[in-house]
């Protein structure tokens, strides 16, 4: 069993190449273009869904049969056809420092995505490295319904605190104590934030 290394990208604006045009292509899409990557499909045909994305120019369509030339500048590469023996070609074709991703094939691919959950800068990934994609989903909604939107906002909020608490306070001991505080519940049902962490700055800087 493969023992993987967990890790964010940043992909925005990167290359990126998926091969084929079908449910699983459409759903690999969603997720690189929320990243910001610059994706391009290659397949003689595509989905309604997918053909709605090119239309609006959120996604670039080679409509033709993959070939070693359309690979050569993605720094990422989705296999994602219904032709297990390409998307194994594509897999030995790659280019060195080439991510490739099989759909079909987890052991054979270089990374593999989880089940995301997204609130803002809170991002919850879960994997069972490709035992069941289909209890990672089970797990996800799960979370998701714990970590439910009030996280978007909360997030902002703590992390203009932390920058104001890294660039403000010195003292190692009340910095820790006032990072620790803000985790507070309180913080993620309050309204007005922002007089809460005020009081409590202050309280905490007297000290």
């Amino acid at each position: 069993m493969k023992k993987y290394y967990p890790v964010n990208l940043d992909i925005e604006g990167k290359p990126v190449a998926i091969v084929g045009g079908g449910k699983v292509a459409e759903r690999k899409v969603g997720q690189l273009l929320q990243a910001g990557a610059n994706v391009t499909l290659i397949s003689p045909k595509i989905t309604e869904g997918l053909s709605q994305l090119v239309e609006i120019g959120a996604l670039a369509w080679n409509e033709k049969e993959v070939a070693l030339e359309d690979l050569r500048d993605a720094e990422i590469v989705v296999a994602a056809s219904n032709n297990a023996e390409i998307n194994e070609w594509i897999a030995s074709n790659k280019k060195p420092n080439q991510l490739v991703n099989l759909a079909d094939n987890h052991e054979s691919s270089d990374f593999h995505t989880p089940s995301v959950i997204r609130r803002g800068r809170l991002v919850i990934t879960v994997s069972t490295s490709g035992a069941s994609p289909m209890l990672s989903r089970k797990i996800s909604r799960e979370i998701a319904e714990q970590y439910d939107d009030r996280y978007e906002e909360y997030m902002d909020f703590l992390f203009a605190c932390r920058e104001r608490i890294k660039r403000e306070v010195e003292d190692p001991i009340k910095k820790r104590n006032l990072l620790a505080a803000l985790l507070d519940e309180d913080f993620l049902s309050k309204n007005d934030r922002e007089t809460s962490f005020q009081i409590l700055y202050k309280k905490i800087m007297e000290q």
